[in-house]
């Protein structure tokens, strides 16, 4: 049980004492920098998943599908 006494107090030393926060504009803007790439990314997944036709469904089956109805 002393064990765990000292590791809850170690930690809890390094977190106050050793440990480095970001102020609070710091983390706004690695807030923003994260909405911002995550927005991206999930653009080019949409436009990847509309040309491509990966939805699964029958209506639209991507720029791929339209090229395999071609040459059908």
């Amino acid at each position: 049980m002393s064990k765990v006494k000292e590791y809850l107090s170690e930690t809890v030393t390094e977190m106050v004492h050793r440990v480095t926060w970001p102020t609070w504009k710091e983390l706004q803007s690695n807030t923003i920098i994260v909405v911002v790439a995550s927005v991206i990314i999930a653009l080019i997944i949409f436009v990847m998943d509309f040309v491509f036709g990966i939805t699964g469904g029958k209506t639209w089956e991507g720029a791929l599908g339209f090229i395999y109805q071609i040459f059908k």
